[in-house]
């Protein structure tokens, strides 16, 4: 078997990488979970979080919002909603994505008065990204 596999990720403005990795960290949405050669075949959902991919010993993380990875033995494909590089990381960007999770949550709660479910998902995804701002320590205090 071998020790490494394909890894593209993908998000709608542009391609982020496309690489041979050893190990991807992939944020799901019922956990964190670390793919490898040999993997079983998996679809998941991505929520907010940390992608941290491995290659040649070094680790490159992005910023996800969301979106889904496929797993399989030999590749990983992630189609992120947004992605951005954690070195182009900015407090702007950050607060950026944290007012778009908070305008999601503002319009579930109007649109969505009988179907608490959605207004719950809208504030767990700003939630969410509050969480990715303090982790990599950009926004701190930013909280809903």
């Amino acid at each position: 078997m071998a020790d490494t596999f394909k890894f593209d990720l993908v998000s709608p403005e542009r391609r982020l990488a496309s690489t041979e990795a050893s190990e991807v960290s992939i944020p799901g949405t019922d956990g964190d979970l670390t793919a490898m050669a040999g993997h079983t075949p998996t679809i998941t959902t991505l929520r907010p979080g940390i992608l941290r991919v491995t290659r040649d010993g070094k680790a490159e993380e992005y910023v996800v919002s969301g979106g889904f990875a496929e797993i399989g033995a030999d590749s990983v494909s992630v189609l992120a909603e947004q992605a951005i590089p954690r070195a182009e990381m900015t407090e702007e960007k950050m607060q950026g994505l944290i007012d778009e999770a908070r305008r999601a949550h503002e319009k579930a709660q109007e649109q969505f008065v009988n179907e608490p479910g959605m207004v719950d998902d809208a504030a767990k995804l700003l939630a969410d990204m509050v969480a990715v701002g303090d982790h990599i320590r950009i926004g701190g205090g930013l909280a809903p």
